[in-house]
């Protein structure tokens, strides 16, 4: 199924997130609360593209079942609007196989497959990585390049390898690295995705085609507003944007973690969240003050029961 907001050079659309994973008060999956969480992203925090079950949605903790059943649930929900981007990644190559075929079955629009973690693989089995889950379905690929977290970057050269493959499409990009990004985006047609919040215009200004975000959970319809002033050539808006955002970007990104603070946040303006799964754990109340004022900084209007 072709995903409703690919354009030729966007092929996931513009403004994701990278949604989080909600769950009830005993850990378990809310289905229901994704379906009302991802349709407040796409409705109105403005996303053309959700990633689920990627890492801020706590994809080391859910199993296969919970995985394939939240992409079906999502695809329900949104998947006529907005493109619907199924983690795949994981340390082993057959298993991430598995995972493709099981987010394709359950009618995902692409895949996002992290460089292996811990492993440290040299760049060839890289390569045969990557090119081993493409193989495996029909769906387009975005590479995900976070060394930070996986511990080994993918060289520009093993990215213009891969660009050679049909479905290999994009590449989410948190290595801070926008000279080795300007050179794959010289060298190759692979559409390059801001995946570090902090750097969201700064990617765009050397050639990204959007951004996937955490804090668009809660300031997605502003980094959309962002990415739209940008391409219409109103740089000074979008640096005016961009400026503006810093204190939620602050508050969710510099503290402790993407998903948990994401998840606080999102309790903060009302929307579907639950804890988080062990080894994470919830944020401290300090956290969370310093996250209410960053986010009010920024913006953010909370809900009644969370007001500042």
């Amino acid at each position: 199924m072709a995903a409703p907001t690919t354009t030729s050079d966007a092929p996931f659309g513009r403004m994701l997130t990278a949604m989080v994973t909600p769950f009830t008060s005993d850990g378990a999956v809310d289905y229901e609360g994704a379906q009302r969480l991802a349709t407040y992203l796409v409705d109105e925090q403005r996303n053309d593209g959700l990633v689920v079950s990627g890492t801020t949605g706590e994809s080391p903790t859910t199993t296969d079942e919970e995985k394939e059943r939240l992409v079906r649930a999502v695809v329900e929900a949104v998947g006529d609007r907005a493109a619907v981007v199924a983690g795949a990644g994981t340390n082993d190559t057959r298993h991430s196989v598995e995972l493709a075929r099981a987010a394709e079955r359950a009618g995902a629009h692409g895949l996002l497959v992290v460089t292996p973690y811990y492993s440290k693989p040299p760049q060839e089995g890289l390569y045969r990585h990557f090119t081993a889950v493409a193989d495996a379905t029909g769906l387009p690929v975005m590479l995900y390049d976070i060394p930070g977290r996986s511990g080994v970057p993918i060289e520009v050269a093993t990215l213009i390898r891969l660009a050679q493959h049909e479905r290999i499409v994009a590449v989410k990009d948190a290595k801070a690295d926008l000279f080795a990004g300007s050179q794959a985006m010289l060298a190759t047609d692979l559409a390059f995705y801001s995946g570090d919040d902090a750097l969201n215009l700064p990617w765009l200004s050397v050639g990204a085609v959007g951004c996937v975000s955490v804090v668009g959970h809660v300031v997605g319809a502003d980094i959309a507003e962002m990415i739209g002033r940008h391409r219409a050539g109103d740089v000074r808006g979008a640096l005016e944007i961009h400026r503006g955002l810093l204190p939620v970007v602050s508050g969710i990104m510099m503290q402790a973690g993407g998903a948990i603070m994401a998840k606080a946040a999102l309790a903060m303006v009302g929307c579907p969240a639950g804890p988080v799964r062990p080894p994470l754990a919830e944020a401290t109340e300090q956290q969370l003050a310093r996250l209410r004022a960053e986010l009010v900084a920024g913006g953010v209007k909370l809900s009644d029961g969370d007001a500042a």
